[in-house]
């Protein structure tokens, strides 16, 4: 096990983001997408313990962490960013982790290129309506009908006590009494630096975009069955725990593990979800490699099939 190392790379648009990379290139790429209002140090400890049997990139999202931000931001302008990094990076097939405002950048990619999908690992992210508990009727209001008034409302999620809000709300104090406050304030200090508020009072505005996108969203995944783990903190102050389901009936055959945490379950629960994703990793790429190795079996048998009908055919002479 190593833990991973900081890399910096210059956008064809003139941004630099960076990332954390762990593992070797020539084992299952991992892709690490955090959400709101995170950065890729949330994966440190999960790249540190699949180091060994996986390759594992997670960028800081432009305006997040140590990535600048885009010129126009947009959760879609992310999931382009991200392909362009993998694209540098040389990274084929890989796995998706699908987390918070992060699931609209992975599953944009994962629509964009469904073959290169090796499975997602969705952890607290919504992409159903399902999703929306009572915490979003502001939100639901402001995308529709924006006044100053709701306008206001969502945007005070932009506070210190916002981002405290998304580690502990809801989470039962024995909990959240082991998340330390410096994660939250970290956030803070960097939404703070020159540029960032405004990236994120655009996302709010596009979250609303990503949510129209909902409908084409579950049509890839009953179409395309990609392979699936779900991780969910069940005391997910954001995302109604009802979203379990709807990705149950669109992903029928997904493992599913839901836990005694929050909306960011890995500051609490990284040491029983990390085994996990490497199960599924493992598990994954076995099955994969099994039918791989069938369907070469079935072209051989053609081939030879095919061979000897050629052979019989070019040896017969009619009388």
């Amino acid at each position: 096990m190593t833990p991973p190392t900081r890399q910096r790379l210059r956008l064809k648009g003139g941004t630099e983001l960076s990332f954390l990379t762990a593992g070797e290139p020539s084992k299952p790429a991992v892709v690490l997408v955090h959400g709101f209002p995170n950065a890729a140090r949330m994966f440190e400890t999960v790249m540190t313990e699949l180091s060994g049997e996986a390759y594992l990139i997670a960028p800081d999202l432009p305006g997040y962490g140590e990535s600048e931000p885009l010129a126009s931001p947009s959760l879609s302008g992310f999931g382009d960013a991200i392909a362009e990094l993998l694209d540098r990076l040389d990274v084929g097939p890989r796995y998706l982790y699908v987390h918070d405002f992060g699931a609209a950048a992975t599953l944009h990619m994962a629509m964009q290129a469904p073959e290169l999908v090796r499975g997602l690992i969705i952890q607290n992210a919504n992409a159903h309506r399902t999703g929306f508990g009572p915490l979003w009727a502001n939100s639901l209001e402001f995308w529709a009908h924006p006044t100053p008034e709701n306008t206001a409302e969502v945007m005070s999620v932009l506070s210190l006590k916002g981002m405290r809000d998304q580690y502990v709300m809801g989470v039962p104090p024995e909990v959240a009494a082991q998340i330390p406050a410096a994660e939250w304030e970290e956030d803070w200090r960097v939404m703070n630096l020159p540029g960032r508020m405004d990236t994120q009072r655009v996302l709010l505005r596009d979250y609303g975009r990503y949510a129209e996108r909902f409908d084409e969203i579950a049509e890839y995944l009953k179409s395309y069955q990609p392979p699936a783990l779900m991780l969910w903190g069940r005391h997910d102050a954001f995302f109604d725990i009802a979203e379990t389901l709807s990705w149950m009936q669109d992903l029928p055959r997904m493992e599913a593990h839901i836990f005694d945490g929050g909306h960011l379950l890995l500051e609490t629960h990284a040491d029983v979800a990390t085994p996990l994703i490497g199960a599924f990793i493992r598990r994954t790429e076995q099955q994969l490699g099994s039918s791989k190795q069938q369907l070469g079996s079935s072209k051989q048998n053609v081939h030879s099939a095919l061979g000897q009908s050629e052979l019989h055919q070019h040896g017969h002479h009619p009388g």
